[in-house]
């Protein structure tokens, strides 16, 4: 062999070592998760599980106590048919006394998914969701609309409906046994008199 072979020959090596060289790439990347983390919601149309557990409960009581006593006398009157009327006299007492309270008690407890709508200048995420179901001839319907710091979302992507900022959440229903529940129309007109 000559020296022009050898050296093509090594150059050839040379190249061919080169070309098998692979680069190998990070398995971590900036802003990444975790490898056994769930995606938490964090740009528009990301989903976002909320847990619904609202309940309120109020109470109010009055009470009144009033008394209020009169009387009222006159004299018999000067001149020929005045001096004629007897004395005259009035007494009188009233008395109110009067207790009411009412109270309310609701809970409402549900899972929601909701989708981003838009992040605000603050970076938090404002949402909004609608979950309908129906079963027999029973209709519910949940809507939520709110503003959630991304800080809240848990790790499995939900977050707790005390967390939502200007939480709006309108729960409606319908269907037989809602209608049950209704006054009929005679105890209505009775109720509007009385």
């Amino acid at each position: 062999m000559g020296r022009q072979t050898v050296l093509v020959i090594t150059v050839f090596l040379m190249i061919s070592t080169l070309s098998c060289v692979t680069v190998a790439e990070s398995l971590w990347t900036d802003g990444g998760k975790g490898l056994y983390s769930d995606k938490k919601a964090a740009s528009v149309g990301d989903l976002l599980t909320i847990i619904i557990v609202e309940s309120a409960a109020s109470s109010q009581k009055a009470s009144t106590d009033a008394k209020k006593s009169s009387s009222v006398s006159s004299e018999p009157g000067l001149g020929p048919l005045l001096k004629n009327l007897p004395i005259m006299s009035y007494t009188g007492n009233d008395n109110v006394k009067a207790d009411g309270s009412t109270s309310r008690t609701s809970s409402l407890t549900a899972k929601i998914t909701v989708k981003v709508t838009k992040i605000d200048d603050a970076g938090n995420l404002e949402i909004e969701g609608t979950r309908f179901v129906q079963t027999n001839k029973e209709k519910a319907e949940i809507k939520l609309t709110g503003t959630v710091r991304p800080q809240d979302v848990t790790t499995d992507n939900t977050i707790l409906s005390t967390y939502i900022a200007n939480a709006k959440i309108a729960y409606q229903g319908s269907g037989p046994i809602g209608d049950r529940q209704k006054e009929g129309l005679i105890t209505r007109l009775l109720h509007w008199i009385f």
